[in-house]
């Protein structure tokens, strides 16, 4: 059985390895960009757990902690974008070695449930275009291109 709830201090440990997942397979495709480590520090992640317009849900089996989500709520404050609440994906990840079981999509669908309850228009997130698995994960779950940034490397 599985619960999928608010993220609390006794999972900090637990995300931390999933924060350096995470980033081990942004340092190892783009190591010019990424450094090694996490995307934030304990200290970091504990003040992100109080916030209410950051909410970190966790996947959980048996106490265990096998999978994220940190999300932020967004409304854009411009001349030119209509006023819409939207929530976005920060980061969402899977233990390495239970990804396949559907947890993702869980995950996915919580969040997705949520940003409706809270009246949001949208539900956007950003993926690396070294990540293809994260890529083709998002859209099987119906996800579509919002926006391309590109670079060159000079």
């Amino acid at each position: 059985m599985y619960t999928i709830r608010r993220a609390e201090p006794a999972d900090r440990n637990r995300i931390m390895e999933l924060l350096e997942q995470v980033n081990r397979i942004h340092y190892e495709g783009r190591p010019d960009l990424f450094r090694p480590g996490t995307k934030y520090s304990e200290e970091e992640l504990a003040l992100l757990m109080g916030m209410e317009d950051r909410p970190i849900f966790v996947y959980a089996e048996e106490g265990q902690v096998l999978g994220y989500a940190f999300c932020i709520l967004q409304q854009p404050n411009s001349r030119l974008m209509t006023d819409i609440r939207t929530l976005y994906i920060d980061d969402l990840c899977v233990d390495e070695r239970c990804r396949g079981k559907h947890i993702g999509r869980r995950l996915y669908e919580y969040v997705k449930e949520y940003a409706r309850a809270i009246g949001c228009y949208n539900l956007t997130l950003n993926v690396w275009a070294l990540n293809g698995p994260a890529m083709a994960f998002y859209e099987k779950c119906g996800l579509v291109p919002q926006k391309v940034g590109m670079e060159t490397i000079l």
